[in-house]
């Protein structure tokens, strides 16, 4: 998995960084062959806005947009959109390699 973190207009500190990194790994957790992250930190009139392109083998893109006036409420708020939003495509790749009741075979005694 690639990551490359960038920020504009601001400059990221190594905690933030680190957090980033570490937020990243996490999206290894739900095995779904993610090739390439990109995140965008970009400085605002207000604030900070935060960016997630997550990008997964045969499969569209997630992206994620998070704005807020606090730098960290921002990184932390687009995280656990990600995450949601990388648990909810898990689920449904699970879902859609279950086998339904119908295509179960009945037992005979």
């Amino acid at each position: 998995m690639n990551v490359k973190i960038r920020a504009k207009d601001i400059t990221l500190n190594d905690n933030l960084r680190a957090h980033i990194e570490i937020a990243v790994e996490e999206f290894k957790k739900y095995q779904l062959d993610i090739t390439t992250v990109n995140v965008v930190v970009v400085a605002e009139k207000k604030g900070a806005s935060v960016e997630f392109d997550i990008h997964i083998a045969h499969a569209q893109p997630v992206v994620i947009n998070q704005r807020d006036d606090s730098l960290d409420v921002a990184i932390d708020l687009a995280i656990e959109r990600a995450l949601k939003a990388l648990r909810r495509l898990h689920d449904k790749v699970i879902e859609k390699n279950a086998i339904s009741v119908k295509d179960l075979e009945t037992l005979d005694d």
